[in-house]
């Protein structure tokens, strides 16, 4: 059940589920919780979510979910706890996708996003959004290691979809039945993902070199 508001406000035409319910087996603590530039993963992605267009905002937490809700319990946004997540990704799109449905009728678009990619930006999230604006009744993915992925954007009409996904899937099979129809936006940087120490180590080294990049 959501821990902030019974309902979300529709406030936007556009909302946006953030992924946060694994357990980081491979990493070996929770990756939520590790810090890039001083600040936790949730809050930094949470903040970047915040900053789109988008609204509501709703985060989806399982393991480990009390300790990880107070990194972000100050930030507008909707909390939900998924007592399934072990289930895999699906048991929270499907948790995220319902709320959205129930709490914000009028919502015209979600997009779904992982708080395991730390290059993820409000600009991309927003570019996503601009591109459904121009073409509705589509899906609109990230393209980065020659395969398609979240962020991604889907249209009301696949939300029914969304809500019956099943085991650990996540939305790359929805993603992955639409294919020939999906507008595709070239995302790189979305192959950093942090799910072992040396993936966290590697999205450490890539924003130092890209911060020095910008500064010379």
């Amino acid at each position: 059940m959501p821990n902030k508001r019974s309902e979300i406000d529709s406030v936007s035409a556009v909302g946006l589920v953030m992924l946060a319910a694994g357990s980081s087996s491979r990493l070996g603590r929770a990756k939520q919780l590790v810090t890039i530039d001083g600040e936790s993963l949730i809050r930094r992605m949470t903040k970047v979510a915040l900053a789109t267009v988008c609204r509501p905002i709703i985060v989806v937490l399982g393991a480990q979910n009390e300790r990880i809700a107070l990194e972000i319990a100050d930030l507008p946004i909707l909390i939900l706890k998924n007592p399934e997540w072990e289930e895999g990704m699906s048991s929270s799109i499907r948790l995220g996708v319902e709320q959205l449905m129930r709490g914000a009728p009028s919502t015209s678009a979600v997009v779904l996003m992982l708080c395991d990619q730390p290059m993820v930006s409000s600009d991309l999230i927003n570019r996503l959004v601009a591109h459904f604006q121009k073409n509705a009744n589509q899906v609109f993915a990230c393209e980065y290691g020659n395969q398609l992925g979240v962020p991604a954007l889907f249209d009301r009409s696949f939300f029914d979809e969304l809500s019956q996904l099943k085991g650990a899937a996540g939305a790359k099979k929805v993603i992955a039945q639409h294919e020939s129809t999906v507008h595709r936006l070239a995302f790189p940087e979305g192959e950093l993902d942090i799910d072992t120490p040396e993936d966290y180590q590697r999205v450490l080294s890539h924003l130092v070199t890209k911060d020095r990049s910008v500064t010379e």
